[in-house]
């Protein structure tokens, strides 16, 4: 049974209306809202491509313009707005604050220095491995631009000590980061999605990861093989900067042995503390996270929502326990749970008195300001669509097809990636477009939307993505370097990530 978030009753029978007009035979207004809809994106795709309007305003342009010509009663089309941003954001804000919050307090901490130090240890020969684990666990409570920006020093300073090309390292990281993005609550699209399509956030998160980690050993460690020969940059770009040297820079191991080559005599270990740039720990703390702590924080919001999906796939709804973990591993119990954890491990055991504290909270939510009014105004659009019609009638033509919502969610999510260059953007606008196509659909299968439209939206990054840019610059690389390399790997995650999908359907 599919586990629906308080307030989105509203949503919920408005596209039960819209199935029920599945069976009625395509009309005039179909062909018309159908013709606005996409005269409606390709103006959020003008303003924000070629406008340079921010995202959020370009939606909520668009949506207001698709309401209007769809024929909603003017007096109703910014009501019909505020609905659907109101009902995505309820859900998804909170989640998106606290998963902010943590993030903040692992970086300022020195949690993610802690996971890195303590994995990098070790044989050369398996760095790429431990890179992508390293993503993969870093970036959980991170947004994919803090995650970047946290582990790309590390990477140049690992390359630095294995003498080797960049992105045999970097490719590894760069996947651990995406995929995550993409795939596993309690990321901004990920949450989005849930939240308009009204899916189970545990089931998601359990299927996410199921599929993440085969996409992430192909796309990270095993294709880094491959970018590495296409593309064999060295410790380059705007990342050896920030480690504080260049690629002749003296090493430091943790013995203490010194290479001015840039590598380290009989060490195989690779020391993440060199180079101030390398580290995020505020000066404010005086200790650092144990490993053990950083890790059971970071995963602890993880673990309680697997939990609740376990024990509503396979518990007797009537058994004591039943209610206790229903509550501990809602989304935003579990993630407030982490936070407050995570003010103990990663905030007064380090040093951080309680204002420190207060202020470090607050400081972690301006940067996701953006991200929120971008979600409310997808939702916003979503609505719209639906309240319009513009939903029933791209169901229809599916139906006509014989395209399945799982399908035609990805192949919509890619149109609007390769427009925008936004995966936010294309995951809330995709998943409010098939909406109508999921109302009978169980939760897993639900789930199994919410990850082809994710795949869908990390097809193909290239020049109009700010996380292209950033890796660019970080790597050093020219714009063709970037396509055969961070391009692709996106590209490979985004059609891995759908296979895996559609297999996972056939068995689930």
């Amino acid at each position: 049974m599919t586990s629906f978030p308080p307030g989105a009753s509203t949503t919920h029978l408005l596209t039960a209306a819209a199935a029920d007009a599945l069976h009625e035979p395509w009309n005039g207004h179909d062909t018309r809202v159908l013709v606005v809809a996409v005269i409606g994106i390709g103006i959020v795709v003008a303003l924000i491509v070629w406008a340079k309007l921010h995202a959020f305003l370009a939606l909520t342009i668009g949506a207001l313009f698709v309401g209007i010509c769809s024929g909603i009663a003017p007096g109703k089309v910014t009501a019909s707005f505020e609905t659907g941003a109101g009902g995505v954001l309820g859900y998804v804000g909170v989640l998106i604050a606290l998963g902010a919050m943590l993030g903040k307090l692992l970086a300022d901490s020195g949690g993610a220095d802690k996971v890195v130090e303590t994995l990098l240890h070790g044989r050369a020969a398996t760095l790429p491995w431990k890179m992508a684990l390293i993503a993969g666990i870093v970036g959980i409570p991170l947004f994919f631009e803090i995650g970047l920006v946290l582990l790309i020093p590390v990477v140049m300073l690992a390359v630095r000590r294995v003498r080797g090309p960049a992105l045999l390292l970097g490719i590894p990281a760069l996947a651990g980061l995406s995929v995550l993005h993409g795939f596993v609550p309690p990321h901004p699209g990920p949450l989005a999605a849930i939240g308009i399509l009204k899916a189970n956030v545990g089931v998601t998160l359990a299927l996410g990861l199921l599929i993440a980690v085969p996409t992430v050993a192909v796309c990270g460690p095993l294709f880094g093989r491959l970018a590495a020969r296409w593309v064999p940059v060295t410790a380059s770009g705007a990342a050896l900067a920030v480690t504080g040297g260049s690629a002749a820079s003296v090493v430091v191991d943790a013995a203490g042995a010194v290479d001015a080559a840039g590598a380290v005599d009989g060490a195989d270990v690779v020391d993440a503390a060199d180079g101030r740039g390398a580290r995020a720990q505020d000066p404010d703390a005086t200790r650092t996270p144990t490993f053990t702590w950083t890790l059971v924080t970071i995963l602890s919001p993880v673990v309680l929502m697997l939990i609740r999906a376990a024990a509503q796939l396979w518990m007797d709804p009537k058994a004591a326990l039943f209610p206790t973990l229903q509550f501990i591993g809602d989304p935003v119990v579990a993630l407030l749970i982490s936070v407050l954890l995570a003010m103990v491990t990663f905030g007064t055991q380090v040093g951080f008195s309680p204002a420190t504290l207060t202020r470090k909270i607050g400081d972690s939510l301006l940067p996701i300001v953006g991200v929120l009014l971008i979600v409310g105004a997808g939702g916003g659009l979503k609505q719209v669509l639906v309240d319009g019609g513009t939903g029933t009638a791209i169901a229809k033509i599916a139906i006509a097809a014989n395209l399945s919502a799982l399908l035609l969610g990805w192949i919509v999510a890619v149109l609007i990636r390769l427009a925008t260059g936004s995966a936010t953007v294309a995951t809330v606008t995709a998943a409010g477009i098939v909406a109508p196509l999921t109302t009978d659909l169980s939760a897993t299968h639900l789930s199994l939307v919410v990850l082809a439209v994710g795949a869908g939206s990390l097809f193909f990054s290239h020049v109009n993505d700010a996380g292209f840019w950033l890796v660019k610059e970080y790597f050093g690389m020219t714009v063709g370097e970037t396509i055969r390399s961070w391009s692709v790997m996106e590209t490979l995650i985004s059609v891995m990530g759908l296979l895996l999908t559609l297999l996972l359907s056939l068995v689930v």
